[in-house]
């Protein structure tokens, strides 16, 4: 069974990669990965460690849950499992649902259906994710005004074509916190306003399958119900002490998504990219993609395991319906056909060190720069 090829899903909307990709580049890449998987009769989708992964990650979450609904525990206890919910809420998001909104877990796409839920059961809409990241985000890359990803704040400036505000000075300071509210943010209002928008990237009046907007309300029921209203049913706490927990939750988890989901592409080497006057990219799609994504800390295996492969972005990038689990074995044959044809391949050694270049990058856009780099 074969990778599947390098391409990205597409959008209704008319913009154009007019440059050309070398012929025997992307061949070769294509044929390098395909033959890994024929050669040692592997499938491309989960394998045993994936779903081993899988149940540690939804233990992880609702493990702590459980203890807490339990009412054995004291008031620090719980707030200390709180933030153990939210790092299972993060990983799940990362190495769970991510792979099965790309098609990736399984090659039976009722498997992928069943195990994307997991996201709705989060509190996010996996229907709108695989509209604003599987092909906004994956499509068109770091293009100001059409990347939905480069747009999570007016506070934050994550474009080098975006507004300057005299705020964004500071901004290297605060967007940390900013981060952290990331999933309260999704929970209670972007997915609403993404339903409600007429124009979601380059969608121009989008319209949505009546069918997805009764999951959406049926689904975030289902998530303030557990997170919510069982808990203060069932757990003998005061109202401000769960509020205290529900938001450490929320903001571990938030915090950890919103900084891992900035390290692959708004660090220091790949490009941002502004659309020209007639709606086109002056490269190939495939050279876009190495352009303007970074790995990261491809070395920390526990990272990995942990963000789903998302610090090899590059790879997920590439064959998004590749496991995650498959990225590290891969790497090697990426870099290599790279390394030959002279195309960019970015990749920050560590964690840390593409932590400080987002931050770097983060007080350079603060200036005003229009320039990522440089």
């Amino acid at each position: 069974m074969t990778a599947t090829a390098v391409a990205p899903e597409t959008s209704s909307e008319k913009i154009s990669f007019t440059g050309r990709a070398p012929g025997d580049f992307a061949r070769e890449l294509k044929t390098r990965v395909d033959k890994y998987f024929s050669a040692r009769h592997l499938s491309p989708h989960a394998n045993w460690q994936m779903i081993a992964k899988t149940f540690a990650l939804l233990a992880l979450t609702f493990v702590p849950y459980g203890l807490i609904l339990s009412n054995r525990l004291g008031p620090w206890s719980m707030l200390a499992l709180c933030f153990v919910m939210g790092l299972g809420m993060a990983g799940v998001g990362f190495a769970v649902s991510h792979d099965a909104l790309h098609g990736a877990y399984s090659a039976n796409p009722k498997v992928n259906r069943i195990i994307g839920m997991s996201f709705d059961l989060m509190g996010a809409s996996g229907y709108m994710w695989r509209i604003t990241h599987n092909v906004i985000h994956h499509t068109y890359t770091n293009i100001h005004g059409v990347d939905e990803d480069l747009e999570v704040s007016p506070l934050v400036r994550l474009s080098s074509g975006a507004e300057h505000r005299p705020i964004h000075r500071y901004q290297h300071l605060y967007a940390w916190f900013l981060y952290s509210l990331s999933t309260l943010f999704w929970v209670w209002v972007k997915d609403y306003k993404y339903f409600l928008a007429q124009d979601i990237g380059p969608y121009k009046n989008k319209k949505h399958p009546s069918g997805e907007i009764a999951l959406l309300a049926a689904s975030k029921v289902v998530h303030y119900g557990w997170t919510i209203v069982i808990p203060l049913l069932v757990v003998n706490v005061a109202w401000w002490q769960f509020l205290i927990g529900y938001l450490a939750m929320h903001l571990t988890a938030g915090l950890i998504l919103g900084v891992v989901f900035q390290l692959a592409h708004v660090v220091e080497g790949p490009a941002q990219v502004n659309l020209k006057p007639d709606g086109s990219v002056e490269a190939a799609w495939m050279v876009h993609q190495f352009a303007t994504t970074a790995n990261f800390a491809t070395d920390n295996r526990l990272l990995t395991a942990y963000v789903g492969g998302l610090n090899y972005q590059v790879e997920h990038h590439l064959f998004p319906r590749v496991c995650s689990v498959h990225y590290p074995a891969i790497t090697g044959l990426v870099r290599e056909v790279t390394a030959k044809y002279g195309v960019p391949y970015y990749v920050q050694p560590t964690l840390w060190s593409a932590v400080r270049s987002h931050y770097r990058t983060l007080k350079r856009l603060g200036t005003g720069a229009t320039s990522l780099n440089g």
